[in-house]
């Protein structure tokens, strides 16, 4: 499917660096972006889908880098169906599982918890619940795994590997598998702070210097934080991304995204949800994340969406996130929403209110246009300007 999205106010890059891409349209040929900026009337007539955004604002697709997958569009801590696909109406349309802890009964021995990871992966691999991309399978890391075990997962296409839910003594004991992860460029992700269920144990700064894993999960805590003096230490002794969750403590949310601004760390500086868990479901916890740190740290908003898009594709290779030709064609429209106190959306995120959402475009397939069931609607009519695709865009009310 070739689509169009026009008439743009601000095209917003994912990139903090650069934040901003100059031009009113976008163009998506094949599920991947093929222009930005600008695109003539011939072109525009060559799409299957032209999007009219009246003005509103195109970001990529929001990435959450921790979502609590099992299989399906199901999870059993809140008992609820459709949570994946919901999510794509906060404009998420990538989700990274955070491992498959959640699944009644999991097994714990090596090949239960290889098998739990291969069978997650394959069971997302064709399919896109709501049009989100999952990577889901994450290897959850025992005692008795060997580096075979690894070569094995890679052979199969894990990729991801996580720490902190095993039955080891101590998080030091990690450290070996976790080598064994990355030699085999699998991205290691290790929980961060207090324990957050029954026989897991508190993971705090001096674990995460020894393990030196890629990500540092909830690094705000998950939902409790670790002490303060470990904040400075992780940002200044360390190259660990550091994610900050929507389900984890605010107050230190905040102080870390000053911290790595002040060490020019921002590129380390990823936001995720850590849902569904006790927390809830939150389909709009990237949105608040977002809007927290722009409404209360200061934090410029296109620097807090490329926290939540640009930062999480670097530090988890994906071909998202970026407003740019060749990237993944996924894409967001926000806007204002209607009867608040500010006239465009950046200046709402920025204001501590949510955007609405008024369309999301995944794979460069529209999945809704006109509202979102889970945000106010906008104050413009985005709308399908033209269609030889007959299907109806719109999304149900809320």
């Amino acid at each position: 499917m070739k689509t169009a999205v026009t008439n743009l106010k601000t095209i917003v890059t994912g990139d903090w660096r650069q934040p901003f891409a100059n031009g009113d349209t976008i163009v998506m040929d094949g599920g991947k972006i093929t222009a930005v900026g600008t695109a003539d009337a011939k072109a525009l007539e060559t799409c299957d889908v032209v999007i009219d955004a009246a003005g509103a604002v195109a970001i990529p697709g929001l990435i959450d880098s921790h979502v609590h997958i099992t299989f399906g569009d199901y999870t059993p801590r809140q008992k609820t169906v459709g949570f994946l696909e919901s999510y794509t109406h906060g404009g998420v349309t990538t989700s990274i599982t955070a491992s498959e802890v959640h699944v009644p009964g999991r097994p714990k021995d090596p090949e239960g918890v290889k098998a739990l990871a291969v069978a997650a992966l394959k069971s997302f691999q064709g399919w896109r619940p709501g049009g989100m991309r999952v990577h889901a399978g994450s290897i959850i890391l025992e005692p008795g795994l060997t580096e075979a075990d690894f070569d094995d997962l890679k052979s199969k296409g894990v990729w991801l590997a996580k720490a902190g839910f095993g039955a080891f003594p101590t998080p030091y004991d990690y450290k070996p598998m976790i080598a064994w992860a990355k030699a085999r460029g699998m991205v290691t992700t290790v929980h961060t702070g207090g324990s957050s269920i029954p026989g897991s144990s508190g993971i705090w700064s001096e674990h995460i210097l020894a393990l030196d894993p890629d990500v540092s999960f909830h690094v705000n805590g998950g939902p409790i934080a670790m002490p303060d003096e470990g904040f400075p230490r992780l940002v200044n002794e360390s190259k660990v991304a550091l994610q900050v969750c929507t389900a984890g403590n605010l107050r230190t949310t905040l102080w870390l995204s000053k911290l790595v601004r002040e060490a020019d760390q921002f590129d380390r500086f990823l936001i995720a949800t850590d849902t569904p868990t006790g927390s809830g479901i939150m389909p709009l916890g990237m949105m608040y994340t977002i809007t927290h740190l722009a409404s209360l740290a200061g934090l410029p908003v296109e620097w807090a969406i490329a926290a939540a898009t640009g930062n999480n594709a670097r530090v988890y290779g994906l071909n998202s996130g970026f407003m740019a030709p060749g990237k993944d064609a996924d894409v967001v429209v926000i806007d204002a929403c209607s009867g608040g106190s500010k006239d465009d959306a950046l200046s709402a995120l920025a204001n501590g209110d949510v955007a609405a959402v008024s369309a999301v475009i995944t794979d460069g397939v529209p999945r809704f246009v006109g509202r979102s069931r889970n945000t106010p609607e906008g104050i413009r009519r985005v709308r399908v300007a033209r269609s030889n695709v007959i299907q109806d865009f719109s999304a149900a009310a809320h």
